[in-house]
């Protein structure tokens, strides 16, 4: 495949440039826990464990810039504002589940069987 150039920055197969996307530590949980609709930040901060307000705030504007997500602000007192998924990030939920049940298969077998909790 030719190499592709986005952003100034060459990407060398499919794979690597929808990892750009979706990749990371934190990018999948939002995604997911965006899955069944819009959500406020504090919901969104309280479905996604261990994640800090500035790595949070960090992958809603990257996600946000990648048009993988929108930000709604509603004029109201006091004011709210709901981040939900686009239709590029619909998109990416079969590969997600794919990624998902391939690394359980994987924590089973390294782990002898043993998952330490359901995510």
């Amino acid at each position: 495949m030719q190499d592709f150039i986005h952003d100034k920055r060459v990407y060398y197969s499919p794979v690597e440039f929808a990892m750009a996307y979706i990749g990371g530590t934190w990018k999948i949980p939002v995604i997911l826990a965006l899955e069944n609709g819009p959500l406020r930040y504090g919901d969104l901060k309280n479905a996604i464990t261990h994640i800090t307000d500035k790595m949070l705030n960090t992958q809603l504007r990257d996600l946000e810039k990648k048009g993988m997500l929108t930000r709604t602000i509603f004029r109201e007192k006091p004011p709210r504002v709901e981040y939900a998924l686009t239709e590029r990030a619909l998109q990416s939920l079969p590969a997600i589940r794919a990624l998902e049940a391939y690394g359980r298969m994987l924590m089973r077998e390294e782990a002898g069987g043993i998952i330490e909790r359901d995510a």
